[in-house]
């Protein structure tokens, strides 16, 4: 609606994902690098995690756009909550392979022999699991038994997995060991810079032919990035609606009050931002930027701060997902976890209280069972 006003070519800030519009910040730069490299070593896993909304998508799309697709099979999944044996099948379909299997065993040689066929012409198997937090325990071992498939001592199967930070979280569960020796390269995206959320936006409309008309301001940009917290996707929807505001009411400069009169009407808890000045983000997140921001350190070290620093509700789904993959035989250790469980349950509730009566030291004035 307001492209032609604006003497734009097509809409900015869609949330589709879209490699045209890739901007290379330095998170997504390194986070690139890391990809190419672990695809040169045409072996084992690279996993990259990440915020909802931080671009992990449209880095592994930048990615594929370069490569030479004669010479790579390529197959994306994006329903990843599956079991093991619906994903093997849904990897099948993917990448082509029409198999009448009628068990596990049929399934596997079928894909082996698909790949083998893949090798013997010279082209790369590449296997991309997005949203892979979803993935239960025992699908996530499947990929691993995937990665084993090999050819005159060469692999037939490369994996990329893409998931949200607690991906980091069950890749360092027990169990998960031999996973994480077959990970070459990982990276965590963070969010972007307000120098960087200004260069971004910029980008995006000069892509379709922005000559700054309707015009930023500074304090545009800054509550921008005070609404959005440097997320991409939440910075498309934001300038968008933006956009379609400054044409209805015949704009011609957007500043921070009409930025902000926007992100009201949307509601900040969509946005995930906050208006106020005063209120500082909650110290987990903090704590998981610090986790998260070197992501070169060996996974075992990134364990060590996940688990000391991670909040409340980090904790809580960390556990919830322990108690999944325990299984059954180890009654004691279960009921700990479930004890660990009601506990974080009972504060969380307490806290929210707090919150909502607009009172401080309730929490602390309780003793609760541990």
């Amino acid at each position: 609606m307001y492209e032609q006003h604006f003497g734009l070519s097509a809409k900015p800030f869609q949330l589709s994902p879209d490699a045209s519009f890739f901007y290379p910040s330095k998170e997504h730069k390194r986070a690139l690098s890391f990809l190419q490299y672990g695809l040169s070593q045409a072996d084992g896993f690279i996993v990259i995690t990440g915020n909802v909304g931080t671009g992990k998508t449209t880095l592994v799309q930048t990615l594929l756009r370069d490569l030479d697709q004669t010479q790579m099979a390529v197959a994306t999944l994006v329903t990843s909550n599956l079991d093991e044996e619906d994903l093997l099948k849904f990897v099948a379909t993917e990448f082509g392979i029409r198999s009448h299997a009628n068990s596990k065993a049929e399934l596997l040689k079928d894909l082996e022999h698909a790949f083998q066929q893949e090798a013997r012409a010279n082209r790369r198997v590449l296997l991309i699991v997005d949203e892979a937090q979803n993935l239960p325990a025992m699908s996530v071992e499947e990929l691993r038994m995937l990665s084993n498939f090999q050819m005159n001592g060469k692999p037939l199967l490369q994996i990329f997995l893409l998931g949200q930070q607690e991906f980091r979280a069950t890749l360092l569960s027990e169990g998960f060991e031999q996973l994480r020796q077959r990970v070459i390269a990982t990276y965590h995206l963070n969010p972007l810079s307000l120098e960087e959320t200004q260069t971004y936006i910029e980008h995006r409309l000069r892509k379709v032919g922005w000559n700054e008309f309707p015009k930023f301001t500074s304090t545009a940009f800054e509550a921008i990035y005070e609404f959005c917290d440097g997320v991409p996707r939440r910075i498309n929807n934001l300038c968008d609606r933006r956009l379609l505001f400054a044409y209805l009411e015949s704009l011609d400069v957007i500043d921070g009050e009409d930025v902000n009169l926007v992100a009201e009407e949307i509601g900040e808890e969509f946005l995930g931002g906050t208006h106020d000045n005063q209120v500082e983000k909650p110290s987990g997140a903090r704590a998981r930027q610090e986790v998260f921001d070197a992501p070169d350190r060996p996974l075992e070290t990134v364990a060590r701060g996940l688990f000391d620093k991670a909040d409340l509700t980090q904790r809580l789904a960390t556990l919830e997902r322990a108690i999944d993959g325990l299984g059954h035989g180890i009654k004691a250790e279960l009921s700990d976890v479930r004890e660990e469980l009601s506990y974080l349950r009972l504060l969380l509730e307490d806290l929210h209280q707090v919150v909502s009566d607009g009172k401080t030291g309730k929490a602390a004035s309780k003793s609760y069972p541990k």
